[in-house]
C-alpha cells in the first residue's frame, strides 16, 4: 500500500467490510505498544457537528456584498 503526497491511503475493500466503514464515517488510529489500529468512532468531526446547521442564515445579502465584507477596501 502506498501513500500519496497528501497523506492518505486507500483501505481495502475488505477492510471496509469487515469493519462496516463506508463514506462518511468516522475513524481513529489507536497506538498500543507500538501497533497501530483503525477503529470506528462515534464522535462526528468538527465539520459533522455544523452540518445540520447548513442553510440556516437568515441574513438577506448578496454573495457580492458578503464577500466585499471580507476583502480589504
Amino acid at each position: 500500500m502506498r501513500v500519496t503526497t497528501k497523506g492518505q491511503v486507500t483501505i481495502p475493500r475488505g477492510v471496509r467490510e469487515a469493519l462496516g466503514i463506508s463514506p462518511e464515517t468516522e475513524i481513529d488510529f489507536v497506538e498500543d505498544s507500538g501497533r497501530f489500529y483503525i477503529v470506528k468512532t462515534n464522535e462526528p468531526s468538527a465539520a459533522g457537528k455544523f452540518r445540520k446547521l447548513r442553510g440556516i442564515a437568515s441574513l438577506k445579502m448578496s454573495t457580492d456584498e458578503i464577500m466585499s465584507l471580507t476583502r480589504d477596501s
